[in-house]
């Protein structure tokens, strides 16, 4: 299949190109090459490139920078994936679009379903369910793959940011009162690649299986590495974010498990192999033995 890959400089665009490329060509923009806010930009491109699908992975994912330019927000993650919509239209390619936990309040407590009315609570949560709204009214086939927590050996994300603090400041308070189900980028990568040759659209939910808090989820993050760090608790109204979050946003997978018999590894498995590579990351250069290479975040 040709698809067009949007945001393919991201956590997650980096391992869909590694992990589409050897069954579809793949061709991969990010926002200096494809500008989705320019509606004419990026018809122009969807029309040079005609791909089948376009796998719409670019937003402003910044959840508490959007609260405060709720603009700039909706003006990506709606207007942005209306556009694309449109230019997707016009070569009658199909439209796979990423989303997220945050399009649920947190209030049921227990893991979301595909069949749960979401309930944004953040102007973040709003836009990523407006883009939903705009891919669902302009398809008959469409997907949509919501995700949560997610985290890569690469890029900014929650794991690297807390081994690098860890390391720097040998002292950590996370809130765990806050419940999710974090992913590994990877594993995303390949239930996608699961789902289109199942070509089977609709929306699913993919993350990783057993929900836990940050607080659990950093702790898990330095007992693997053998980090030795003081991690103390605490609260989301003592950690104050501009964005509200939902207490737990935690997904469940039973579209992949009933339609297509593929089930989801726990985080704890799917981290090891994430961390296995951020240390193979990390080793010197054997040709230049001063050198090392930054694990980032």
């Amino acid at each position: 299949m040709r698809i067009l890959l949007t945001g393919a400089q991201g956590m997650l665009g980096q391992d869909v190109l590694r992990i589409l490329g050897p069954s579809h060509h793949v061709v991969g923009v990010d926002q200096d090459e494809a500008d989705i806010t320019d509606l004419s930009a990026i018809c122009t491109l969807i029309q040079d490139v005609r791909p089948e699908l376009v796998l719409h992975a670019a937003a402003f994912t910044d959840v508490d920078r959007a609260e405060n330019c709720p603009e700039a927000a909706r003006r990506v993650n709606a207007l942005g994936t209306l556009h694309v919509c449109i230019g997707a239209l016009q070569v009658e390619a199909a439209v796979a679009y990423i989303s997220t936990d945050y399009v649920f309040d947190g209030t049921k407590g227990k893991p979301y379903v595909e069949t749960d009315r979401p309930n944004p609570l953040s102007v973040y949560g709003s836009t990523k369910y407006a883009g939903e709204r705009v891919v669902q009214s302009m398809f008959r086939n469409y997907y949509i793959f919501r995700t949560s927590w997610l985290f890569a050996s690469h890029g900014k994300n929650f794991v690297n940011t807390i081994s690098r603090l860890a390391r720097e400041k040998g002292e950590l308070a996370v809130v765990d009162d806050q419940v999710g189900t974090p992913t590994y980028s990877c594993d995303l990568a390949h239930a996608i690649n699961t789902i289109l040759a199942h070509g089977a659209p609709g929306l699913y939910h993919v993350a990783n299986a057993e929900p836990c808090s940050w607080f659990e989820f950093a702790g898990a993050i330095l007992a693997q590495q053998g980090i030795e760090a003081k991690l103390e608790p605490t609260t989301t109204a003592r950690f104050r974010r501009p964005a509200p979050r939902p207490a737990c946003s935690a997904l469940a997978t039973p579209r992949l498990h009933n339609e297509l018999g593929y089930d989801m590894r726990s985080w704890r498995e799917a981290l090891a192999d994430c961390l296995a590579i951020k240390k193979t990351m990390a080793r010197p250069n054997p040709t230049h033995p001063r050198a090392t290479v930054a694990s980032g975040g």
